[in-house]
């Protein structure tokens, strides 16, 4: 994939400085060509955890995979599975098979490796642009826009100075406040102190990676965008049970995502989360990100 070149001045449509690049690009997704289809990567930010975040191995395959196709194609969609928790004290190790080139759609299957054995694998499928006379699409929720909201870390600023918080929310938001992650990240209709208690199972939200990556290569895009989706994943299905039990970790299984249209990471996206069921200690949570550019 080509890496797009930052402007010499601000644009317009939301860009952010053009002096910032993404540090998505310019680090997390910037991959180490090793062979032919052999890649390595390496880590930016590690959660509390000190498990590997699910989002950048997602992304980084996804660049690996995009790095064997031709530069006309597009992403299509990937389907994702984590077999074993990652060692953020070594590097990660992308090998591409190149399942199947065709004309108009191609496959790649990507395996992640640390210590010698799969932390992940992967299909990525790549499409031809073509023009379709049957098109359709939901409308995008009614929300307030991003500039209406206050920024995340002043969210969370709030919620701390609020004497009723409880403490193990305030633990849980100093960590959170504490961690450099490369996202800006605008919650729609943030619940109150006192509705944390009793929430539902679903939450929205504007995102967009911070800094400035271009409308140079569509495919870069759709890797932030990986790395994004992974992000407040897990923690939609625990929001109506976080009084009530006390979870020790949770990590994401398996991953999809489809890409139906040309979009850019770096302006703002509304993402919706969903968990419509949980149970036999596993959650099921849908992801409905609605891609949109603020002028």
């Amino acid at each position: 994939m080509s890496s797009p070149q930052a402007p010499e001045d601000e644009q317009g449509g939301g860009d952010p400085p053009g002096d910032l690049r993404s540090v998505l690009v310019t680090s997390v997704l910037n991959l180490e060509p090793l062979d032919e289809d052999l890649f390595r990567g390496r880590h930016y930010w590690v959660p509390t955890t000190q498990r590997l975040f699910g989002g950048q191995i997602v992304g980084q395959a996804l660049v690996a995979a995009a790095k064997s196709v031709s530069e006309d194609v597009h992403v299509h969609s990937l389907h994702c599975y984590f077999v074993r928790a990652g060692d953020p004290k070594v590097p990660v190790l992308y090998q591409v098979e190149r399942t199947r080139t065709g004309t108009s759609f191609s496959v790649r299957s990507v395996k992640a490796v640390q210590h010698g054995r799969p932390i992940f694998i992967c299909q990525a499928s790549f499409q031809l642009a073509q023009p379709s006379p049957l098109q359709h699409q939901f409308s995008m929720p009614a929300v307030p826009p991003p500039e209406e909201l206050l920024d995340y870390e002043a969210l969370i600023d709030q919620y701390l100075r609020d004497p009723n918080l409880h403490e193990k929310y305030r633990v849980g938001l100093n960590r959170i406040a504490a961690q450099e992650v490369p996202i800006e990240i605008r919650l729609v209709n943030p619940p109150t102190v006192s509705q944390l208690q009793n929430m539902e199972p679903k939450q929205m939200f504007w995102v967009r990676a911070r800094g400035y990556i271009g409308e140079g290569d569509i495919k870069m895009h759709c890797c932030v965008a990986a790395y994004i989706s992974d992000y407040a994943f897990l923690g939609t299905a625990l929001l109506p049970h976080q009084c009530r039990h006390k979870v020790h970790f949770m990590v994401s299984l398996d991953h999809s995502m489809w890409f139906h249209a040309p979009f850019r990471a770096d302006h703002w996206m509304l993402y919706e989360c969903e968990s419509p069921w949980a149970g036999s200690s596993s959650g099921k949570e849908d992801n409905k990100p609605c891609f949109t550019w603020l002028l």
